[in-house]
């Protein structure tokens, strides 16, 4: 279904085998940049093309590559795909941020995500999937649930919606029956659950909820980039048992 047959692609310029099997997507490139050369050893940047920035390297000995999803679904779709198809990634998971969608939330909680809904066309078009909501791996949550109950965070397990849209106008709008079992909101693991069922892969998702709007509660740029250091922790330490 592609019209590309490896690596490099138009995306990224990394050789085949510069990746490990097992890769973390932060949305943000520069905390990709901040993850790799604060928590690995001899991290060597893979990849530039867009400024998508892309590094492999060593945690604990085992080899675990990190790289910038970009925000949304159609970026994630790009680049989690030609990873998965192109580079022979079997393991993505997504680390990112995301807002309260629950009461029972609260600012800094981490998010596992087990299922993601969304309204997006994505997963129909790319592979013909019609439903609105698509599984995170099992094999893969599974690894982080029971690595977590080493640490001290709040791990939540539950549902979470991928937006498209960030901004909306004001106007009345009938919310979507399935928002009364969501966690968090976030707009990039409906693309990235879509691409591991068409292709065979696996992925998951790990967000720490840093908005919450019914409170106003809201952290800056910089305490996202540098102050998510638990859930980084945690999926790395999860990266090297997959």
């Amino acid at each position: 279904m592609s019209f590309h047959q490896g690596a490099p692609t138009p995306h990224n310029e990394a050789k085949p085998g510069d990746f490990a099997k097992t890769v973390l997507m932060p949305g943000d490139p520069l905390r990709a940049k901040y993850i790799a050369e604060t928590y690995l050893e001899n991290a060597t940047c893979v990849n530039q093309v867009r400024g998508m920035l892309a590094y492999t390297g060593q945690y604990k000995g085992c080899p675990v590559s990190i790289m910038g999803s970009g925000m949304g679904i159609p970026s994630m779709g790009i680049y989690s795909y030609e990873l998965y198809a192109f580079y022979g990634v079997e393991n993505i998971i997504r680390i990112g941020t995301a807002g309260a969608a629950s009461d029972e939330i609260e600012m800094m909680d981490v998010i596992l995500a087990d299922r993601s809904y969304s309204t997006s066309d994505y997963a129909q078009i790319q592979s013909g999937f019609t439903g609105n909501c698509l599984p995170a791996s099992p094999e893969l949550n599974a690894i982080i649930t029971e690595t977590s109950k080493s640490t001290d965070l709040h791990l939540v397990t539950g549902a979470v919606s991928s937006g498209g849209v960030f901004y909306r106008e004001e106007m009345q709008r009938k919310p979507e029956p399935y928002m009364k079992e969501v966690k968090a909101l976030e707009m990039e693991s409906f693309a990235l659950f879509a691409n591991a069922k068409a292709l065979g892969k696996k992925g998951a998702c790990l967000v720490t909820v840093t908005d919450n709007k019914r409170t106003g509660e809201l952290l800056t740029p910089e305490q996202r980039k540098t102050h998510l250091g638990k859930m980084f922790t945690l999926a790395l330490e999860s990266a090297i048992r997959m």
